[in-house]
């Protein structure tokens, strides 16, 4: 069968490599000039273990199964990561509950090693931590994500498969057998596949309200929260990622470290209503007075505007955030398509396990669950 995946991020990639492996022949459009400028170009760049999600959601199933597959694929591809591990603070009596509560998930999601420490053996770990406990992660991970994802996407072309960079999908219409897919570019054409993936990242609900027969009402809103980093102008203080208990929108700003040794703090939340990728240098503010919560010894003019990313959240503020959602043929009755909405936060690490759902929900069958 033909597959076409719409957007060469991190999950379309996987997506793709999935089906590849299984067999299918694979066409991934992309509508940018190279792969994963989008989503998936923007981020921490973290391999989460899981600790957050809710007991039953896809986060909870998919994020700890994917951080495993992920460290295999990673050490035999040769992508460069790093299994730092991970303390998640509390920095005030008042924080230990919903700590606890961080622990207690973690456990349900069969996340491994996770245990609370208390401030002073958290400040033997990380002597420039100020907390009252801590909890420690030891599975929490990085990753160079480029390279994941070109080694996703050597997988995809080794069996196979193929990326048509610059070639933006406008229009979905049911043909005999499959999908026809109109795209757009430099030249513009249409051409029928067997099945098609949705997995178009900040473009997934414009594509889907243009496919024929695909129920409106179905198609979930769209919010936009974009998240800012800022860069420390210094030597790194920390050797392990470190993150406050997460606050409404996010996991808060937190000290993340990358494959060049470099660290940052970030993203906060900030909820706009168009993609733009400037880093406003007046919120360094907020993230001064977050960060000293757990630093205090932060220098003043320590923090540089860096970059940022758009996260596609289906709720917006003071609402709760909700799961992925995989809508496949048993959800909407359409054979052979699958719309992929919201895949942030933990997308990067789950894309592996999300993947091989994706590939079974083409048939119509039950996604795994736990």
């Amino acid at each position: 069968m033909q597959v076409l995946v719409v957007g060469a991020g991190v999950v379309g990639l996987a997506v793709a490599r999935a089906a590849a492996l299984a067999g299918h022949e694979v066409i991934v459009a992309e509508a940018a000039d190279a792969i994963g400028t989008g989503v998936s170009a923007r981020n921490s760049e973290v391999i989460h273990a899981g600790l957050y999600y809710p007991t039953g959601s896809k986060r909870a199933y998919h994020c700890p199964r994917g951080r495993r597959m992920l460290y295999d694929f990673c050490a035999s591809h040769g992508v460069p990561h790093r299994k730092c591990g991970k303390l998640v603070v509390a920095t005030s009596a008042s924080e230990m509950e919903r700590l606890e509560a961080i622990l207690k998930q973690a456990k349900i999601n069969g996340v491994e090693g996770v245990d609370i420490i208390d401030g002073a053996a958290a400040s033997r770990l990380e002597p420039d931590l100020a907390c009252v406990a801590a909890m420690r992660s030891p599975e929490t991970g990085i990753v160079d994500s480029h390279r994941y994802m070109l080694a996703l996407q050597g997988d995809l072309e080794d069996h196979g498969g193929a990326v048509a960079l610059n070639t933006p999908i406008e229009r979905l219409r049911r043909a005999r057998g499959g999908w026809e897919a109109d795209f757009g570019g430099a030249d513009p054409q249409s051409m029928t596949v067997g099945a098609v993936v949705n997995s178009a990242g900040l473009g997934a609900q414009k594509l889907a309200r243009a496919t024929d027969g695909y129920p409106a009402e179905r198609v979930p809103p769209l919010f936009l929260g974009k998240g800012s980093y800022f860069s420390f102008a210094g030597r790194p203080v920390f050797s392990r990622l470190i993150y406050p208990v997460p606050i409404p929108g996010g996991l808060g700003v937190h000290v993340t470290l990358d494959m060049a040794g470099r660290m940052r703090f970030g993203p906060d939340v900030e909820w706009v209503g168009e993609e733009s990728y400037d880093v406003d240098a007046t919120r360094a503010a907020a993230f001064y007075a977050r960060i000293r919560d757990y630093w205090p010894g932060l220098p003043d003019q320590g923090l540089v505007p860096d970059y940022s990313g758009i996260r596609p959240k289906l709720t917006g503020p003071n609402e709760p955030a909700v799961d992925f959602m995989i809508d496949g043929p048993k959800e909407h009755g359409l054979a052979r398509l699958v719309h992929l909405f919201g895949i942030e936060s933990p997308g990067l690490t789950s894309a592996l396990s999300l993947a091989e759902g994706v590939v079974e929900a083409l048939s119509g069958e039950s996604l795994p669950r736990t």
